[in-house]
Order: structure tokens, then sequence, then C-alpha cells
């Protein structure tokens, strides 16, 4: 589990695409550390596994699972990545539960300076949106940030200077695609309500996946 408190800004050093995967290279200080093969580490919110490390990067194993639900088809070598290691269990609770599974992507939309902070305005699909709600969190790019406001296409959030410098929130731009993690409270309520949420049938990019090759096999075909 996570908390959306980014630990250190990374950068890609590498990557080998796959057909229908990737291996990320991550330069970072957190090589360096403690970290052992195995460990989770969120990169930009989502969660990974440490395949390799040296004494300066970090390595990755992308499925297709998670291209299909982020903005990592977007990335390029020298971007830079939001890191945050698994939460300790003597470790202060200071965001809201991220688990470092993305549920799709944003397009941000615009972003206004007021004074020596930023709002951010971000577009999505609404099977995201129906989770996002005013004052609520979200998980953006892996950063826990609290929701300005929502409607049933957008929202906006308030950036405060610290998150601003110490997340790769400066680097971005109107446009570009960011990963989202909604709050799995709502989730879970509508299950147990029975009430039935909306499925996507769209990957990352705004497209619809062929009919021919659905993203998950029915439940059925796979239990007894």
């Amino acid at each position: 589990m996570f908390t959306g408190i980014i630990a250190e800004i990374g950068s890609i050093a590498s990557i080998d695409r796959g057909s229908q995967s990737a291996r990320f290279t991550v330069n970072c200080s957190l090589a360096n550390s403690d970290v052992q093969l195995g460990d989770s580490i969120t990169v930009n919110g989502a969660c990974l596994t440490v395949v390799e490390r040296d004494a300066v990067c970090v390595v990755f194993d992308v499925v297709h699972e998670t291209l299909l639900r982020t903005a990592f088809n977007e990335l390029s070598v020298g971007d830079a990545v939001n890191l945050e290691r698994s939460l300790a269990a003597s470790g202060r609770f200071d965001g809201h539960i991220v688990q470092g599974h993305i549920d799709g992507t944003g397009t941000i939309a615009s972003i206004r300076e007021v004074d020596n902070s930023y709002y951010i305005y971000v577009s999505t699909r609404p099977h995201i949106a129906r989770y996002i709600v005013r004052k609520g969190s979200i998980c953006m790019d892996g950063i826990s940030l609290t929701v300005a406001d929502a409607d049933d296409k957008t929202f906006s959030v308030s950036i405060i200077p610290y998150t601003w410098e110490h997340t790769n929130l400066h680097e971005r731009r109107a446009g570009d695609l960011v990963n989202l993690e909604t709050d799995i409270v709502g989730k879970y309520v509508e299950k147990m309500m029975g009430l039935d949420g909306p499925k996507s049938d769209i990957d990352a990019r705004g497209m619809r996946l062929p009919e021919e090759q659905p993203m998950y096999p029915a439940l059925s075909t796979l239990v007894d």
C-alpha cells in the first residue's frame, strides 16, 4: 500500500519495448538505498516490482495490462517520474489509501497560476469521473491530491509550491496524459450496495478496444 507522498523524482534512463510490454530503467537515488529485488515502488502512481537494480538505477517490467491502463506509452528517455516506496508499518499515513492500481488516464486541459499556487484542470472519461468528488482524494501520477472541484468529465486540483517543485508537475503541460487512481472507498461502497459500476472498454489513449480482443476473458470461462 502507498500514501501518495512522493519520495523522489527519478528519470527514465532507458525503455526496452516489446510488442505488448516494456522494461523501464529508472535513474534514482532509491537505487542506492536498501531497495531489494521484488520490492514494490510506484512509478507515476503505478505499482511496479523491482526486477533489477544497481548503484544508480532500478529496473521494472511493465506488462500489457499496465500499458493499457496508464500513460506509460507516452514516456520517453529523460522524462521525470514520481517515485514512492510502499508504506512501512511504522510509517506516517500522510496522504490517503493508494493501491498503485491505475484506473485510467486523464488529460491536462489547462494549468493556471494563482499567486504562489497552481490550479490544474484535468479531463477524464465518465467511468473514472464518477468516483471523483469535490474535496475528495485523487491520486494523479502517484501524488495524493485533494479535488478542488469536479463534474462528470473534468476535475481540478490546487497545488501548493512544495508539491509543484518536488514532483514532476512542474514539467507538465496542457495536453499531457496523467495516470489516475480514484479513491477505493467509493468502489467498495458501490459493490456492497449491489450497484453495477460502468465498465470500460477504452484504452489509455482513448481508443475503443477491438471487440474481438476483449480486455478480459469472461469470468465464467475461468471458474468451474
